[in-house]
């Protein structure tokens, strides 16, 4: 069974940067893709940022990167904005294909329990 625990997340003020990282484990095959995901009070969970067949993907801000020998997926996030401030999750899934593809939260049968990031002006 795939296990995926989030860590990393805190209270930072407008500007700042915080670094999540998802260990993740029980994975049959190197053929997975995993991501990141936020969600806000009242809002949809949406994806932040995901690895593509290339490498790290890059939205704006945010920077996504893998350690495939630790099994670790993190995401380092600079010039936060309170707009930020959500419950943070990683989530992963069996996929063989390109990883920018799985966009919707529905592409992932695994997640963690989340971390929480707040942000104050």
């Amino acid at each position: 069974q795939v296990q995926l625990v989030e860590s990393g997340g805190g209270s930072v003020q407008a500007g700042g940067s915080l670094r999540l990282s998802c260990a993740a484990s029980g994975f049959t095959t190197s053929m997975h893709c995993m991501a990141w995901f936020r969600q806000a009070p009242g809002k949809e969970r949406e994806r932040v940022a995901s690895m593509d067949s290339g490498g790290g993907s890059v939205k704006g801000r945010f920077i996504i990167s893998q350690d495939n020998a630790k099994n670790t997926l993190s995401l380092q996030m600079t010039s936060l904005k309170p707009e930020d401030t959500a419950m943070y999750y990683c989530a992963a899934a069996y996929w063989s294909g390109s990883c920018y593809d799985l966009r919707s939260r529905y592409n992932y049968p695994y997640w963690g329990q989340g971390t929480q990031v707040t942000v104050s002006s």
